[in-house]
């Protein structure tokens, strides 16, 4: 009596046991979820690496984005991109996935390229062909082509400053004109405005580079109204820039 009672119960233990073991989730395939464009609006994008600074990355990309609630407006569309869809780590930490991948995406037209400053933007950066020819390539249709700090560098690297103003992060603005010494670099001015490249000092700064396209394409009451809703005091007279006719 007593061998069959153990019996069952070391039955009922491992029906149990097996009854516990995890099971194994089912693999999903992943499915990429692409930003939705107007076809109506400005294309603006964001070109990513690892290391990018958070504030000119963020700066400009919060009024550009605040421009989808201004009505009577041709207004913009904001997205990423980056030569990979694998995360990128700006230098602050924060890790960001790239909308569009310029080395194999068919990408949508571009019309305003935004380059920020990253870890790089003056030594590695400057070596990577692949992106220099991506910038190269969407000067040649893009309607605005800026740069926030030291994304000037990636700019001025890739030739197409050579005949316009601009400038840098004050502290390296010494630097880029010994790196590049035949360009009309403009110190003591937050943003230089020549043709359709604008180039700031970057930093908290790239708040006001961003409304002052914003000023450039929708007037100045949107600018006005797109700075009130960050909290910023918005007045162009009062912001140390250059615009070259």
């Amino acid at each position: 009596m007593n061998f069959r009672y153990f019996f069952i119960l070391a039955l009922l233990a491992t029906f149990s046991c097996e009854q516990q073991k995890p099971t194994k989730e089912p693999l999903h395939e992943e499915i990429r979820v692409l930003p939705e464009l107007n076809p109506e609006h400005y294309n603006v994008a964001f070109l990513i690496m690892d290391g990018t600074f958070n504030t000119e990355f963020t700066a400009p990309y919060d009024i550009f984005q605040h421009t989808k609630f201004r009505d009577g407006i041709k207004a913009m569309n904001t997205f990423t991109v980056a030569k990979t869809l694998k995360p990128i780590t700006t230098f602050e930490g924060v890790r960001i996935l790239p909308d569009f991948d310029y080395t194999k995406d068919d990408l949508p037209r571009i019309d305003i390229l935004v380059v920020p400053s990253a870890e790089y933007s003056m030594d590695k950066d400057l070596k990577d062909t692949t992106m220099l020819s991506f910038i190269k390539k969407i000067d040649k249709t893009s309607l605005y082509m800026t740069s926030h700090c030291d994304g000037a560098f990636l700019l001025a690297k890739s030739g197409i400053l050579d005949s316009v103003a601009s400038t840098t992060f004050p502290n390296d603005v010494e630097n880029y004109k010994k790196m590049f010494p035949n360009l009309h670099v403009k110190d003591n001015v937050l943003f230089v405005h020549d043709g359709k490249y604008i180039t700031s000092a970057g930093g908290a700064k790239s708040f006001e580079a961003a409304l002052y396209l914003c000023e450039v394409l929708y007037g100045k009451k949107i600018a006005k109204s797109l700075a009130k809703g960050l909290v910023i005091d918005w007045n162009l007279e009062q912001v140390p820039h250059l615009t070259v006719q």
